[in-house]
C-alpha cells in the first residue's frame, strides 16, 4: 500500500501509471476508481472527477493506463485481449497498491468494459457497484465503422495534434487502441459472459446518439446481469455523455454511487 499524494505515479508491473487522487484517501472514505476510454487519460476526464467527488464525498482516483497520458508506453500491437489483461492483471494490483477498502468503479467505453470484466471475474467484496458510461460487451458494425473513420481523421486532419495534448506518446495511445479494434480477429471479442457473474448493482449511462455502439450493448447487460441494472438514456448525447451532457451524467452516477455505498453500509451494520 502506498501513501497517496494528490498526484504522481504508481509502479504497477513494468509500468509507471500517472494518477490523481481527489478528496479523502482510501483509508478514510469509500473510493471511486475511474477507468478511462480507449483514447482517454487521467487528464481527459476534465473536471468530472472533481464534481463527482464533491457530489458524493467519496475519494476519487483517476489514472492513465499504460500507453496513455504520461504513463509508460506499451509495446505495439496490443494483444486483442488487452482489456481482459487490464482487468485481470493490472487493476487488482492497482487497487491493492492504493489501499482500496471499499467503493465503486466508474468506467467509460473501454474503461467500462474493463470494469465489467473485473467485477465479473473477481468476487471482490470491496467493490459495491459499477457504473458504466457507453460500455462495450461485443463488437458491433457501427463500432468498427466509426473506428475506421477516426483512423482516417487521425492521419489526415489535426486530430493527432489535438490528442497529443492528452498523451505523451500519442501514436502509442492511438494505434494501440485503433489497431486492436480494427484487427479482423477482434470481431469475435465478446465479454458478455462476465456479466452473469457480477454480484453488485450496475448503472449504465448511454447516449442515444452514440456513434460507437447501439442499444444492443444495454440489452446484453439487461439479459446477462442478475443484479439490478439501472439505465440512464440521454437524448442528444453521443459516446461521451459526461462531456456532452455533464449535469445529467453526473447526477445519474452520483445518485447511484451514493445509494450503493449507503446500502452496503446498512448491510455491514446488520451482520
Amino acid at each position: 500500500m502506498t501513501t497517496l499524494s494528490p498526484s504522481g505515479f504508481l509502479r504497477i508491473g513494468a509500468s509507471d501509471l500517472e494518477y490523481r487522487m481527489i478528496g479523502p484517501a482510501p483509508a478514510d472514505a469509500p473510493t471511486i476508481v475511474m477507468l478511462h476510454e480507449g483514447l482517454g487519460s487521467a487528464a481527459l476526464w476534465g473536471d468530472f472527477p472533481d464534481k463527482l467527488q464533491a457530489a458524493t464525498g467519496a475519494g476519487v482516483l483517476v489514472y492513465s493506463r499504460a500507453g496513455y497520458g504520461a504513463s509508460t508506453p506499451v509495446k505495439l500491437p496490443r494483444p486483442l485481449d488487452y482489456m481482459q489483461i487490464e482487468a485481470l492483471q493490472v487493476l487488482p494490483k492497482l487497487l491493492d497498491r492504493i489501499g482500496f477498502r471499499r467503493g465503486l468503479s466508474v468506467g467509460h467505453s473501454d474503461g467500462a468494459s474493463i470494469a465489467a470484466i473485473y467485477a465479473g471475474s473477481h468476487q471482490d467484496h470491496r467493490v459495491q457497484g459499477i457504473a458504466m458510461i457507453a460500455p462495450h460487451f461485443i463488437v458491433e458494425d457501427i463500432s468498427v465503422k466509426s473506428i475506421a473513420e477516426i483512423k482516417t481523421a487521425y492521419e489526415t486532419t489535426n486530430l493527432r495534434e489535438k490528442l497529443s495534448r492528452w498523451h505523451n506518446d500519442v501514436d502509442n495511445a492511438f494505434y494501440g487502441w485503433n489497431g486492436a479494434w480494427l484487427d479482423p480477429k477482434f470481431r469475435d471479442w465478446d465479454i458478455s459472459d462476465y456479466l452473469a457473474y457480477i454480484r453488485v448493482p450496475v448503472a449504465i449511462v448511454q447516449g442515444a446518439d452514440d456513434q460507437y455502439g447501439t442499444m444492443r450493448q444495454v440489452e446484453i447487460a439487461r439479459q446477462e446481469c442478475y443484479c439490478p441494472v439501472d439505465v440512464t438514456m440521454i437524448a442528444g448525447a453521443g459516446h461521451s455523455p459526461h462531456r456532452e451532457a455533464p449535469e445529467v451524467t453526473l447526477k445519474a452516477i452520483a445518485d447511484f454511487a451514493t445509494a450503493a455505498l449507503r446500502d452496503d453500509g446498512r448491510q455491514g451494520q446488520a451482520h
